[in-house]
């Protein structure tokens, strides 16, 4: 359910009680593909000039954490696609390519690596005690004294290339396929690997 409620404008076009209830039920299939929406403006607007060209239908999408998704289509796009463009087709096109939109952006959402709320329990200072830069590793002391390997690509903070043998990190360990591993690292902001 919307946490503002739904705004529909017309300007130079006629409100029907038609149109709204076409925008109230294309906004409830939004709602349905996406529930956490905060909020949805749509504009149905004809430029005054041309009362020959098709309406353009805007919907302005709110999302929470995200700047709105504003979706709006040309006139002469539906001119090119429907043989006599009208509100009907407009409104039509303009939550097609919102749905779409709304769909690309909860796919990428869900396609974020995941932040474990966790790791700041489990992070702990270790020492770079080996480098192999040609082969993207290196191995770290932990505070038992043992070794643990880490790649690359698990340096979120610092360059993997300015690190030194007895920079200081903090890391979070894993369970890997061969054994524990450094799954993150972060080169302490006085290490010469930051």
């Amino acid at each position: 359910m919307l946490q503002v409620p739904l705004e529909i404008a017309f300007h130079n076009v006629d409100s029907s009680e038609w149109s709204e209830r076409e925008i109230r039920a294309k906004v409830g299939k939004l709602e349905r593909l996406f529930d956490r929406l905060v909020s949805v403006r749509v504009r149905v607007d004809r430029p005054a000039k041309s009362s020959g060209a098709p309406p353009v239908v805007r919907i302005e999408m709110g999302l929470p954490g995200h700047k709105d998704l504003v979706v709006s289509h040309e006139p002469e796009h539906l001119q090119q696609r429907f043989q006599t463009p009208d509100l009907h087709n407009a409104i039509n096109e303009a939550f097609r390519i919102a749905e779409r939109r709304l769909v690309d952006w909860k796919e990428q959402l869900t396609d974020r690596p995941k932040i474990d709320p966790h790791d700041s329990e489990r992070r702990f200072l270790g020492s770079v005690s080996e480098l192999h830069p040609e082969e993207d590793y290196g191995y770290l002391l932990t505070k038992e004294g043992s070794l643990l390997y880490f790649h690359r690509n698990s340096l979120l903070a610092g360059d993997f290339d300015k690190l030194s043998v007895g920079d200081e990190v903090n890391y979070v360990e894993r369970e890997g396929d061969t054994g524990p591993t450094a799954a993150k690292v972060w080169v302490k902001p006085n290490g010469n690997g930051a």
